[in-house]
């Protein structure tokens, strides 16, 4: 069963739900072609999505979309609520320096309740910046101005997956989102992989961080290739992956504990620090290396940029990233032309995501399958509350969070580093959708936490009014008879909530 049956779960309702007050559609709302895009082009639509398409028109809006010129300020109150997070006003060498003296103190002390209470401390202590970082992620995603962005942000976290209980990594979360994945959205490729490389989270999840010459660690090399550029069968040799290895020698993240390293004075101009980043080059492998069939001089860190210039120019890597995308934007199986179409835009433009994206989003194919790409949790659970809060400031991201762990995809919580599925099948088996269900049930009747502070249990909204002028002009005339036969079975205005954001209607986009 591939979607709760609205009606059968309604069966037992005979009574209607209270006329809504009626409204006519207002005579500029958008088409069904209009608000097909705009499903496409956003996490869900709200009175402000359909608002600025109104004001600017498709291509205009488009063109400030991909040339990021909405900004990324978000309301006052969800900017102040990040701004509070621990995790995005500490920066990321102070969290690592007090991580490193917790532990070096928690070594000194005797096994014991009071050692076990020490590391206990530590614990939870990372899990609570963990979820922070991904409190933030979903308050950018339900709030940010330019929604496309949002989304390609989501995206490339995913397509740049790492996993947030590996070692340091929860710590590392919010400096990974902040600075190598948001900055380069909609930019270079080719600099967005070399953030996602100088990144302590992805260092340390794929090991590059241990990887240096003769202890060669290859796990960081192998997933560059395979999941991150080229893909799998795409030419490339495990003696490229030994190579690039070799390549990667000595890229790591630099030590927090404060004592001077002691480099070789000829080695000492070769050292490249940006942040917690750190090339050493006495821990690098400087012999010429031969990579896709081009030989790479042994220099130090220029040979990483060297081989990555070389990776993301090649073929695949157009395809392979363009299929992806069209993946996530378009179809489950995109068409073959426009696929081939925004690969000759990658190569053309040097690897420019924002004209890959923009050739996707100019074709009828992004709208040709409205209603047919099966929203996965994420985009589910963002909808949701966009739709049922309408701009409304949420205090408590939490439950945001924990609705994700329910459905199977935690942030940050795939733990291969292949990324969450983005076809559909994989998140619509019938337990999927009950949970879904639930879900709905927890938005449309009020009955979640997203209004009451941490700690307190002072309420402040009631469950959302979904019959407004946004449901009218964008939604009701485009639902299905299954749909509407259960929304008209519904007996309060709670039931309806929960029946309409569970409908096959807003499942799938």
């Amino acid at each position: 069963m591939r979607l709760i049956a609205l009606t059968t779960l309604s069966l037992s309702i005979s009574l209607l739900l209270p006329a809504p007050l009626t409204y006519a559609a207002s005579t500029t709302a958008p088409n069904q072609d209009d608000i097909a895009w705009l499903r496409r082009d956003s996490f869900g639509l709200n009175t402000t999505t359909v608002t600025q398409y109104r004001s600017l028109g498709r291509k205009v809006l488009l063109d400030k979309q991909l040339n990021d010129k909405l900004g990324d300020t978000l309301p006052t109150p969800i900017a102040t609520q990040i701004d509070g997070y621990e995790a995005f006003h500490t920066p990321l060498d102070q969290l690592l320096t007090s991580l490193q003296q917790e532990q070096q103190q928690l070594n000194t002390m005797p096994n014991g309740p009071e050692r076990q209470a020490a590391n206990n401390a530590i614990q939870a202590h990372g899990n609570e910046v963990g979820l922070e970082a991904q409190q933030a992620a979903l308050l950018h995603a339900i709030y940010g101005p330019n929604q496309l962005k949002e989304q390609m942000v989501w995206f490339w976290l995913n397509h740049f997956s790492v996993y947030a209980p590996k070692g340091r990594v929860r710590w590392e979360l919010a400096d990974y989102e902040q600075n190598a994945i948001r900055p380069h959205a909609l930019g270079k490729f080719r600099d967005l992989v070399m953030a996602t490389l100088q990144s302590p989270a992805m260092q340390e999840f794929l090991d590059n961080a241990q990887n240096a010459k003769g202890h060669v660690n290859e796990n960081y090399a192998r997933e560059l290739m395979e999941l991150h550029t080229l893909g799998v069968n795409s030419g490339y040799t495990q003696q490229d992956v030994q190579q690039l290895a070799l390549i990667l020698t000595g890229v790591g993240i630099a030590p927090v504990d404060g004592k001077p390293q002691n480099f070789n004075p000829k080695m000492a101009p070769l050292i490249v620090r940006d942040g917690m980043f750190e090339f050493n080059p006495q821990r690098h492998d400087f012999s010429d290396k031969v990579l896709l069939g081009k030989t790479i001089k042994g220099s130090g860190y220029d040979e990483v940029k060297q081989a990555v210039d070389l990776i993301v120019k090649q073929p695949a890597c157009a395809q392979f990233i363009s299929r992806k995308l069209a993946e996530y934007f378009v179809a489950d199986n995109p068409p073959p032309a426009l696929v081939n179409k925004m690969a000759q835009t990658f190569q053309r433009t040097d690897g420019d995501i924002a004209q890959v994206v923009r050739v996707m989003f100019q074709s009828h194919d992004l709208v040709a399958g409205t209603g047919k790409k099966f929203k996965d949790p994420t985009q589910f659970v963002v909808s949701s509350v966009r739709l049922a809060y309408d701009g409304s400031p949420i205090v408590n991201a939490q439950p945001l969070v924990n609705w994700l762990n329910q459905l199977d995809q935690p942030m940050f919580g795939r733990i291969t580093p292949d990324g969450w599925p983005l076809d559909g099948e994989a998140w619509s088996s019938s337990g999927q959708m009950a949970k879904r269900f639930d879900i709905a049930h927890a938005i449309g009747t009020g009955n979640n936490q997203l209004f009451t502070p941490v700690g307190s249990t002072t309420r402040t909204a009631g469950f959302p009014m979904l019959t407004t002028r946004l449901y009218y002009d964008v939604i009701d005339p485009y639902l299905s008879k299954a749909t509407r036969d259960a929304l008209a079975k519904a007996t309060s205005q709670q039931e309806w909530n929960t029946f309409l954001l569970s409908s096959p209607d807003l499942n799938y986009r």
